[in-house]
């Protein structure tokens, strides 16, 4: 289901061109390297919705500053997750409460304007991904009878991003990042894709995490068995029109309760990165044809891992530790296998981790808990030559309360 927001945000766009571009002079003058989103779930905006905090950062000190018009409304209640489409023209959020995705519009400003709202799958969305040509949602439940009292196994969902063309194409024409109509599901005639187990159907599959590979071909979806109390990642193809398939062996096993997922590559191929919960670990895979085979071992993280990051472009993964209220980084070696570098110091909680996209050269976390006044985020420099973190000025910064995931999209200025 898709609702369509007024047209005041694209008037405002229109008549604030000018006030757009003048911002955007200014982030260039501060020497704005990315704009970084930072979703907090705190019911604090208008009819209750969560809030987005929006800040430049400074390519040269990482120094973080909010917008004048920070923070924006996430149009939806307890925001939990966001992702940004691969043009970085859109922001998705994922609002749990409401069943929701909210279509954004980034201007080059790094204001948000809304466009569109669609309802999920399933119920209770937790985690998003994208590629270029489609976006991947991660729903606790199926659409069905469950709750978190009545809990049943979660499903996955697909829409098309449309580009100009097809976007334009819609009544009303709509721009290019717009969602489309969610794929269906060949086997069951549903539009959702149920995570369970063919041997065991009876048991209760929670998703915790998503992850696309950077071709586009392969999804994989980090997952908690509920009844045997173990963890597996579950993986599909991409085929046409967004159809998934299992690949073979999928799912496959991932420790006890993996809680983040992500994926990378190097000059001998690709691998993926799971992070276990309750081990404090961090599992590795090679990637190949989408069926994942053990890097073999378990690389130590810290207390109650709860997301993971991947620098393909410098080679280091880095996971945060929301018990520690660390970050541990890692150097990937030719075979995908991981190397210890240390361990980093974040505000309380940490829930989320990001990468600069605009110079690999930033990685920021954002702290759920905060202080006892506000959520925080904390902003470190990457010595990409060593993958040492060092805190950028005056981090950690202030969010709205209970922050809980954070993105960005490169600043280019407006010539």
């Amino acid at each position: 289901m898709r609702m369509k927001f007024n047209k005041t945000s694209q008037l405002l766009l229109v008549s604030a061109a000018s006030l757009l571009a003048a911002g955007a002079l200014a982030a260039c003058a501060d020497a704005t390297v990315d704009f970084v989103y930072v979703t907090s779930s705190q019911a604090a905006g208008t009819n209750s919705y969560g809030e987005i905090n929006v800040y430049t950062i400074n390519q040269v000190s990482g120094l973080m500053r909010q917008i004048p018009t920070s923070p924006f409304p996430s149009a939806g209640r307890k925001p939990v997750a966001e992702a940004v489409s691969t043009d970085y023209s859109n922001l998705y959020v994922v609002n749990q409460d409401d069943n929701t995705i909210v279509q954004f519009l980034i201007g080059p400003d790094g204001k948000l304007y809304p466009q569109n709202t669609y309802n999920t799958p399933g119920i209770f969305p937790l985690a998003v991904a994208v590629s270029s040509s489609y976006l991947f949602v991660a729903d606790t439940y199926l659409p069905a009878s469950c709750s978190t009292t009545s809990p049943c196994s979660g499903s996955i969902g697909v829409f098309p991003i449309l580009d100009a063309t097809d976007a334009g194409k819609l009544s009303p024409a709509e721009i290019a990042g717009t969602l489309g109509t969610v794929v269906a599901n060949p086997a069951n005639s549903a539009n959702y894709w149920p995570l369970t187990l063919s041997g065991n159907p009876s048991h209760i599959i929670l998703p915790t995490g998503i992850n696309v590979s950077a071709s586009g071909s392969y999804l994989y979806v980090s997952a908690y068995d509920t009844t045997a109390n173990n963890g597996y990642v579950f993986a599909f193809s991409v085929g046409s029109g967004g159809v998934l398939s299992a690949v073979s062996g999928s799912p496959f096993a991932a420790g006890v309760h993996p809680s983040g997922i992500a994926s990378g590559s190097n000059s001998n191929g690709d691998y993926v990165y799971v992070t276990d919960f309750t081990s404090g670990d961090v599992l590795g895979y090679k990637a190949t044809g989408g069926v994942l085979t053990s890097l073999g071992g378990t690389y130590a993280s810290g207390n109650q891992p709860s997301a993971i990051a991947v620098d393909s472009k410098y080679q280091y993964v880095f996971v945060a530790n929301s018990l520690d209220g660390t970050v541990r980084s890692y150097s990937i070696g030719a075979t995908g296998a991981l190397s210890s570098l240390g361990t980093f110091a974040t505000g309380v909680d940490p829930v989320a981790i990001g990468i600069d996209p605009g110079t690999s050269h930033f990685v920021f976390t954002a702290n759920f808990l905060g202080n006892s006044a506000v959520g925080t985020v904390s902003d470190f420099e990457l010595s990409t030559s060593t993958g040492l973190l060092v805190n950028a000025q005056h981090s950690p910064f202030n969010s709205n309360l209970l922050p809980t995931a954070v993105v960005a999209v490169p600043h280019t200025p407006v010539r």
